[in-house]
């Protein structure tokens, strides 16, 4: 898992052989927990646009956050929520073509 410390990143995927910019990363920004809950291949690639600091935490270290401040887990847990709703919303906008 990363948390954006200062500078810009993007998520991008690969559509039919054209990179899609996901969405822009900024300081305080967190990405890659998903490997901290599963061990599945990444979804996205996180490139930098320009000078970026990015922290790293493993699983081992994100637990013993959790342990020490368990709002940790709460902020991640709200993340992943809110990207699960914009995704939802994105699904039902182009099942319904608008």
């Amino acid at each position: 898992m990363y948390v954006v410390q200062g500078g810009r990143a993007v998520v991008i995927r690969e559509e039919n052989g054209a990179e899609v910019v996901v969405r822009e990363l900024t300081a305080g920004d967190v990405f890659g927990e998903m490997a901290i809950f599963e061990r599945q291949p990444r979804s996205a690639t996180v490139r930098a646009k320009g000078p970026t600091r990015v922290l790293t935490l493993d699983k081992r270290a994100f637990l013993r956050g959790v342990h020490e401040d368990p709002s940790l887990a709460y902020r991640i847990l709200q993340a992943m929520s809110q990207r699960v709703r914009s995704l939802t919303g994105e699904l039902s906008r182009l099942k319904t073509g608008g």
